[in-house]
């Protein structure tokens, strides 16, 4: 397949490309039919440099301490600080500059044309991709993030140039109509990291396109897409590095994290949010601070089933722990 040519942008809405001034209908129509869309140019060269050093002091600990961590010495380089990373999540919690992204123009008119008028925040992830570091499996966000109106929207913010060769996401344009929750399972691959894959779904990697995108750039997609991203085969001292944020209705209950004793599944709603656009009708229930900077676990020092916390194997350990008889 022939990769796009990041350095044409910004593009034509034809292809899903869009620029801040874009017709909100297009948006929402585009959107809608391909579950996915890409608005160039909403932060400037400025924002996505400011964006870039202040990724080196949150994984340098100095916005707080991150949750799985080893701590850092103060005299290793950046670079040297970069690679030991590959996801921090909600990074808007400990970080003004990651917070103020959730309020970007272009990003909430994007929003409130396809969610609605009314839109929240519960996630964001900085992730570091640096050269040799894996991608992430097929999968869909709603798999991790249920909400009840599928308005779940993940908006991927570009800090460099993502390309093929670095990482770049690839999605399956319109997966998300079907509505299903694909079933997953651990893929065993060193390509991606510990999260599982989806599985079983009618379609195949030829379906798939790459999303490269120029740094300042905000890949939009529905929580019931595939998408998928592959390693950074860049050269040495090459990032891929990308905020991403992720979005719903105000509306929706978000049955997120463990359930409170004494509260039904139908009235679970998880109040650690942050309201971006318009109002949200269950401001009266307040709000809460339930989760912590943590840092994801990449599969270099193994994976674990976060369901049961049993290790995960990858197939090449496999090989090695049970080689074929007549090797």
């Amino acid at each position: 397949m022939k990769p796009l040519d990041v350095a044409a942008a910004p593009r034509t809405e034809v292809d899903g490309y869009f620029l801040p001034d874009a017709d909100p209908e297009t948006i929402k129509s585009f959107y809608a039919q391909n579950g996915y869309l890409v608005m160039q140019q909403a932060f400037d060269p400025a924002e996505v440099k400011a964006l870039c050093n202040e990724a080196i002091e949150i994984c340098r600990g100095k916005r707080g301490a991150i949750k799985n961590a080893e701590p850092l010495p103060e005299d290793i380089n950046d670079d040297e600080v970069l690679r030991r990373f590959l996801c921090i999540h909600f990074p808007h919690k400990c970080s003004d500059p990651v917070r103020d992204t959730l309020f970007n123009p272009a990003t909430l008119k994007v929003l409130t044309s396809v969610i609605g008028p009314n839109v929240r925040c519960m996630q964001s992830m900085l992730f570091i991709k640096s050269a040799g570091k894996p991608g992430q499996a097929w999968h869909q966000d709603e798999d991790y993030i249920p909400t009840r109106d599928r308005s779940l929207t993940g908006g991927w913010i570009a800090l460099d140039n993502a390309t093929v060769e670095n990482g770049c996401l690839w999605v399956i344009p319109g997966s998300h109509r079907p509505g299903v929750l694909w079933e997953q399972e651990w893929h065993g691959d060193r390509r991606f990291d510990c999260s599982e894959e989806s599985v079983g779904f009618p379609y195949n990697d030829d379906d798939a396109i790459p999303v490269e995108v120029e740094a300042g750039s905000v890949v939009f997609f529905n929580g019931y897409l595939l998408h998928r991203s592959l390693p950074n085969n860049a050269p040495e001292g090459t990032y891929r590095r990308a905020l991403v944020n992720h979005f719903m209705s105000c509306e929706s209950h978000l049955a997120w994290g463990p359930q409170p004793e004494g509260v039904t599944s139908a009235k679970w709603d998880s109040r650690d949010v942050v309201v971006v656009a318009g109002e949200d009708p269950y401001s009266h229930r307040g709000y809460a601070d339930e989760h912590e900077v943590i840092l994801r676990p990449d599969g270099r020092s193994g994976c674990m089933d976060w369901g049961t916390s049993e290790p995960r194997v990858y197939k090449d350990e496999a090989e090695v722990a049970s080689p074929k008889a007549n090797a």
